[in-house]
């Protein structure tokens, strides 16, 4: 893992926007950095900014960076657990010790008092704070710097605010992208306080903007590791916000987008990484687990190790059974029975769950130890390039080009089924109806399926293991599959709904 300046330590340890006091922006204290102390010191040394960047791209995975002491607050991973089971693709399968259990009764989607609906909240604005920090040193939003390393860190930092507001603007909005309702505040300087809420429009109109610069800005940075956003990252963040936006033109520059960073050489998951091939306990394929970040489909992910600190209080923890936590000690993550049995039968995902259908041969760590692993050495993944595969065939079927779609499609799937002939019947509805199924299937439990559903427009009805609700159905704008602003947010900012 990387050595961390002070100043990555600090941005971390700031606090999030939400309810800020003006005194915080104001001091010269050691204890933070303020806008003024970075600036100041930026035009000294303006590696410094290294160091937020490299802050900014830890926070994605440090637990409890959503404010609280939960077990469940541990960055992106945790929300996509959240998505998950707000999608109903992901099935809490007991209660034992009652992580997620307000997300997966809905709890915490109806009642803006529960923790849960608070720490992706102060997650994802502690990295816009933290973002606009570095765009505010680097001359403010609508500066173009000239030097290369100073574009390089604009890039990121615009590309981080977009992901941070993008995943913002579907948790905790029904309405985004074009749309005229007021959903949430928009923080562009880290000298703002206390921001009314705005169109999601605005929002969106932010997020493209940011991801256009970014890829602008990062065009010839060679990153050292895939943690960090490079152009095919941010192309992938544009891509997803422009399908999620679906208006006019905006599939077509989603079909653009997705080549390009299918183009950059990264190959499809293979069979052999896609599900573990066992003899006995031992897996005879090495490179399946979704556990290394080296995996050459991955974009995006992050190399975990002991230095990163993690043990129970992680993704891996919550997720699996050859970790020492929740999936193995009693709370299993489980795939919706309905969409499982919607695999057909030579779909090698089938063997991804086991017979209580946990993911135990689609994650695990290597070992293979029940309940082994304490400290957290397998990484997390962000975006693998097969996600835009399956956003390009979807752009090419909502652009009319169903033939382009299904040899899109088939790309992927000819190494997950035996026979892929089926396909060739299918077109208009039926071959979006079948993308949007291969997506939450082969995503599951990647934090995907929440996105889909909202983009498509669907309608998730859950299968008969849920524990809360099974067999009743919910559309994608239903109040519980979306979070109210918290409580804590409403209270500490006075201009909320001006």
């Amino acid at each position: 893992m990387r050595t961390k300046s002070i100043l990555t330590a600090l941005v971390i340890g700031s606090v999030v926007f939400t309810g800020c006091k003006k005194e915080f922006l104001d001091t010269d204290a050691t204890e933070f950095v303020t806008d003024r102390g970075l600036s100041e010191a930026v035009a000294l040394d303006p590696n410094l900014l290294n160091g937020n960047i490299a802050g900014l791209y830890t926070s994605m995975y440090t637990a409890e960076i959503g404010g609280t002491t939960q077990d469940d607050d541990f960055g992106q991973k945790s929300v996509d657990i959240y998505m998950d089971m707000l999608s109903s693709d992901m099935v809490l399968g007991a209660l034992n010790y009652g992580w997620y259990s307000n997300v997966a009764r809905f709890q915490s989607s109806l009642d803006f008092t529960r923790i849960d609906n608070y720490h992706p909240w102060r997650y994802y604005y502690r990295i816009i704070f933290g973002a606009n920090l570095i765009i505010d040193a680097l001359g403010g939003t609508d500066a173009t710097p000239t030097e290369v390393s100073e574009r390089h860190l604009m890039g990121q930092a615009k590309a981080m605010r977009a992901y941070a507001y993008f995943y913002l603007s579907h948790v905790y909005s029904k309405e985004y992208g074009a749309g005229t309702e007021k959903t949430i505040p928009l923080y562009t300087s880290a000298t703002q306080l206390n921001q009314p809420r705005v169109t999601a429009q605005e929002i969106y109109n932010l997020i493209v903007d940011d991801l256009n610069k970014a890829i602008e800005y990062l065009d010839d940075f060679e990153r050292a590791t895939k943690d960090q956003v490079n152009k095919d990252v941010a192309k992938g963040l544009l891509a997803y916000a422009l399908a999620a936006r679906g208006a006019a033109g905006d599939w077509a520059q989603v079909e653009t987008l997705t080549q390009d960073v299918i183009d950059a050489g990264y190959p499809v998951t293979s069979r052999g990484a896609t599900v573990a091939v066992l003899s006995g306990n031992t897996v005879t394929n090495p490179e399946s687990g979704f556990n290394n970040v080296a995996t050459p489909s991955w974009i995006w992910g992050v190399d975990i190790n002991l230095q990163s600190g993690l043990d129970l209080v992680s993704w891996w923890g919550q997720m699996d059974i050859y970790t020492y936590s929740y999936a193995w000690a009693g709370d299993p993550k489980i795939i919706d029975i309905g969409l499982y049995n919607s695999m057909r039968p030579d779909d090698i995902r089938r063997n991804q769950f086991d017979a209580d259908l946990a993911p135990s041969n689609k994650f695990f760590d290597p070992k293979r130890q029940i309940g082994g692993q304490r400290i957290i050495e397998t990484d997390y993944i962000y975006m693998r390039v097969d996600e835009m595969y399956m956003l390009n065939a979807e752009a090419k079927a909502n652009l009319n080009k169903d033939a382009e779609a299904i040899a899109v499609l088939k790309e992927i799937l000819e190494n997950r089924l035996d026979d892929v002939s089926y396909l060739d019947a299918l077109s208009g509805q039926a071959l979006k109806d079948e993308i949007y199924k291969q997506t939450r299937l082969e995503f599951w439990g990647e934090g995907k399926s929440y996105l889909a559903m909202k983009r498509n427009k669907a309608t998730t009805t859950r299968g008969a293991n849920h524990l809360f609700f099974p067999g009743e159905s919910f559309p994608y704008n239903a109040d519980e599959l979306t979070f109210p602003i918290p409580q804590q947010e409403v209270i500490n900012n006075p201009n909320l709904n001006n």
